[in-house]
Parts: C-alpha cells; sequence; structure tokens
C-alpha cells in the first residue's frame, strides 16, 4: 500500500471541466471516500489515479512517485467499477485468478491457489469457486468483483460506486463486510458515491466535491459537524438539514442569512409555535414534518411520540449552524 496524491490536477472534456485544480492526499491505509453528485468529478478523479485519463495539468504521486510516464497496468492500482465486469465464460475461480496471471505480476500457481482461497472465504463465496459467473446472483457477482480487486496488494484499491445496483440489503451487508476487509488488510482506499450513509459509516476521511472542486476533506464526523458550507452540511445527514432563514428564531450572528438545524438541532416543547404537518414512522424513529411560518421543518422523535397533524407544538433551536449570503459558515465561538 502506498499514499497517494494529487497535486493541483485539472482535467476538462471540451469546454466542461470535470477536475478543477484538486489537490488531495490519501493516506497510506486510508479508506478516504468522494462524495457530491452526478457531474461532481469523482470518477473522472479515479480515472486520473488509474491512467485511464490523462490530466490537462498538475501530477499524480504514488507513494512519492510521480506516475505521469506510466501507463495504467504499470501504477499498481486495481479498480472496481459500478457493473460486475467478470468473464462470463469462467468460473469465480478463473475470475478471480485472472488478474494475478497477468504478464506484470506472473503469481506462482501455488500462491495463486492460497489468495483466491483466501478471498472467497474473506468475502463468503467459497461454496461458489466452481460456479460460472453467469451462475451467480448481483449480489454475489458483485462480491467477485470486488474480491478480484482484493487478491492482489495493489498500491491503492480504487472503487467507483461498486453497491449502487445492489438492493439496499445486500448494500447494507457489504458495506460492512468492505470496511471489516479494508481495516483488516491495512488496505488504501479511495471510494466514489454520492450515498452519504456510505461515506459516514465506511471513511476514515471524506472530501466533498462540487463542480470538479474539493470543498472540504476531513472525517465524516468532522464535515458532519463543522460543514465548511451550506452545500457540504446538505450531503451528510438524514433528514437533511433545515435550511431556514437566520432570523426565524433570533438571536443570529452578525452577517448570517441562514440557520442550519440538524434534528439534533432541534428542541420540542419550548420557543416558537409550529405546527405539525404529517408524521413518517419508520418503525424505531418518527420522522416529524412542521411548518413554522410557512418554512418546513422535519426532525426526529420517539417512534412513540404521540403526535398527529395539526398539533401544536414550540420548537427552538440548540446548537445550531449558521451560514453568510454565499453559503459560508460562520464560525461561533469555540467553533472551528
Amino acid at each position: 500500500m502506498a499514499e497517494v496524491s494529487l497535486k493541483g490536477v485539472s482535467k476538462a472534456f471540451g469546454a466542461t471541466v470535470a477536475v478543477d485544480r484538486l489537490s488531495l492526499t490519501i493516506p497510506d491505509g486510508a479508506f478516504v471516500v468522494l462524495l457530491g453528485p452526478t457531474g461532481a468529478g469523482k470518477t473522472t478523479t479515479l480515472r486520473l489515479i488509474a491512467g485511464l485519463e490523462r490530466p490537462d495539468s498538475g501530477e499524480v504521486l504514488i507513494g512519492g512517485r510521480s506516475v505521469a510516464g506510466d501507463t495504467p497496468a504499470q501504477r499498481d492500482v486495481s479498480m472496481v467499477f459500478q457493473q460486475y465486469s467478470l468473464y462470463p465464460h469462467m468460473t469465480v475461480r478463473e475470475n478471480l485468478a485472472f488478474p494475478l496471471r497477468s504478464p506484470i505480476l506472473r503469481t506462482p500457481e501455488a500462491e495463486i491457489a492460497r489468495k483466491v482461497s483466501e478471498v472467497a472465504e474473506t468475502l463468503r463465496i467459497a461454496h461458489k469457486l466452481d460456479n460460472r459467473a453467469t451462475a451467480l446472483s448481483g449480489g454475489e457477482m458483485q462480491r467477485v468483483s470486488i474480491g478480484r480487486a482484493l487478491v492482489r496488494d495493489p498500491a491503492i484499491h480504487l472503487m467507483d460506486e461498486p453497491l449502487s445496483s445492489l438492493d439496499a440489503k445486500l448494500r447494507a451487508e457489504l458495506r460492512v463486510e468492505l470496511k471489516r476487509i479494508q481495516s483488516g488488510l491495512g488496505a488504501t482506499m479511495l471510494y466514489v458515491t454520492h450515498d452519504q450513509i456510505e461515506a459516514m459509516t465506511m471513511a476514515t476521511h471524506v472530501g466533498v466535491l462540487d463542480e470538479g472542486r474539493l470543498v472540504q476533506f476531513g472525517g465524516p464526523r468532522e464535515i458532519y459537524e463543522a460543514p465548511a458550507s451550506l452545500s457540504v452540511a446538505a450531503r451528510l445527514g438524514l433528514p437533511r438539514i433545515n435550511a431556514l432563514p437566520a432570523g426565524l428564531f433570533g438571536g443570529a450572528p452578525p452577517g448570517a442569512r441562514t440557520i442550519g438545524l440538524r434534528p439534533e438541532h432541534i428542541r420540542l416543547g419550548e420557543g416558537r409555535p409550529a405546527r405539525v404537518v404529517r408524521l413518517e414512522r419508520l418503525g424505531d424513529q418518527t420522522r416529524l414534518h412542521l411548518t413554522l411560518d410557512g418554512h418546513a421543518i422535519v426532525t426526529l422523535v420517539d417512534a412513540h411520540a404521540a403526535f398527529k397533524p395539526g398539533d401544536a407544538v414550540a420548537v427552538e433551536p440548540r446548537g445550531a449552524l449558521y451560514f453568510d449570503a454565499a453559503g459560508a459558515r460562520i464560525a461561533l465561538g469555540g467553533q472551528r
């Protein structure tokens, strides 16, 4: 494994700037998640590291060495795509072994057998080793696709939304497994997603991209609690942060245009009167939809809370976030 760095990297496709002066360091052994909407530059960043695209400017370093002159095969990276990318005529065993038989690696057959067996056990597909790829379920095919990357020991594993095509149950299972595997191997991973749950549950570091620019980089808890901007704040947290006029409750700091209220920032029973619009009962908790002076507010309450539409309830902010007219967060006393 190795530290991977991008220094002032830019890439445009015609008039469209996909990556804009991106500087980012993926520490050795870290699980870094790039989070952002479609078109933010996430996949292009992976392809620049892998050598599938060439930067217009800037440089990519792997293990402290510029890889500008290296082919994708020479860069010692693995890449997992959203689609399974398996050889359908091969068995699971043959698919897993294929990367190790490349002319560059020249892995001995005994070592191939050992690594394939270990990865299959780790991914819980050992009982499928002699099945053809076409005989697998979607979740099993994605495990094999991930396994093709994990049999190697590259400088970095690049993963492009590998779980997005799976159903919710499989996504939840593989999130846990992938984090367990990464931690156990001490592997360096750069993982791309638009799913905030994946970012919060798997990452050691999160990089938030917006229009090709890295707008914030840090631990998931740090970005959740101290977002650099309103747009970053909206990327993490369910329900989404409530963005309301700064003066709605009074006491806003100078220059504030917007108050951001996460569910835990809203205290019920005191403050300004709001009205219950509807409830979403999710089993373990209930989402309470309120309206205050025509502004929608969503918060969380106990699953057995006895609210009903039309009820009046007082609300007030606690530990709210404030943002200026440009959307930048206004740091208060004791905040970063």
